[in-house]
């Protein structure tokens, strides 16, 4: 905005020293100074409208900025009263399987959209195909896929690897970039899943630990349907949760 004000400051004294450099040659030469006058109101008129412009474009931004600042604030609120922790039993008692299942027996697809606790990860290095079945089997299970980051430092390279796998139909959602989940649940080996028992925040320090819940672990080149079946039939902590993301694959695909 300051450039464009600059610029129409900059074209009104254009217009103004045309206007002093032609008088000064009216000793010399017979010239028209109605028309010159004219000439210099419309070079005048030309920079206030470019001003305006400038003015009005930067009106709106602002009301964009405040009109996104108030839908993430709705947004936030929205998050923060549907995603609530699961309730969890005193630290000095062992885990309540039967507990848990009660506790999650209302948990519906909206909620595993609100607060995913179903995590893939992923790398470019993976074949495309791999990426892409795995991209489109934890969307629709309502998990997230997430990224250590980007590959050679490059965003454009990854969202080309991601434009690659989804048939250049877009980037796919449920998809980001957050090394400290790699390092919240030790992950040096991609394809890798994991679900939790319980919602769970994770540190933003290179060197702090984060202190992540009971959850189940799978690393290999399986499917997301085969990890969450896993999940499923065993007693880990992740096990109720992985039937509710599987029942939701499995009612996605044709």
């Amino acid at each position: 905005m300051k450039y464009s004000l600059l610029f129409a400051g900059f074209a009104l004294c254009i217009g103004t020293a045309a206007v002093a450099g032609l008088a000064a040659q009216s000793g010399e030469t017979e010239l028209d100074l109605a028309a010159i006058r004219a000439r210099a109101a419309e070079a005048e008129a030309d920079a206030v409208a470019l001003s305006a412009t400038a003015r009005a474009r930067a009106e709106q931004l602002h009301e964009s900025a405040k009109e996104s600042a108030q839908a993430g604030q709705a947004n936030g609120k929205l998050y923060a009263a549907s995603a609530q922790p699961i309730t969890r039993p005193p630290l000095d008692q062992a885990f309540d399987f039967d507990r848990l299942v009660a506790d999650t027996a209302g948990f519906d697809e909206a909620r595993m959209g609100a607060a995913p606790r179903f995590i893939a990860f992923a790398s470019v290095s993976m074949p495309a195909p791999a990426l892409k079945q795995m991209i489109g089997d934890v969307s629709q299970a309502g998990g997230v896929i997430v990224f250590r980051g980007f590959p050679q430092g490059s965003a454009k390279a990854l969202t080309t690897a991601l434009l690659k796998v989804s048939g250049n139909r877009g980037l796919p959602e449920n998809v980001g970039i957050d090394p400290r989940l790699f390092r919240a649940f030790r992950i040096d080996t991609v394809p890798a899943y994991v679900v939790t028992a319980s919602d769970f925040d994770v540190c933003d320090g290179f060197d702090c630990v984060s202190n992540v819940p009971p959850h189940d672990r799978m690393t290999g080149n399986v499917s997301a349907e085969y990890a969450l079946s896993t999940f499923a039939k065993g007693a880990g902590p992740g096990g109720p949760l992985a039937q509710l993301h599987l029942e939701a694959l499995r009612k996605a695909k044709p």
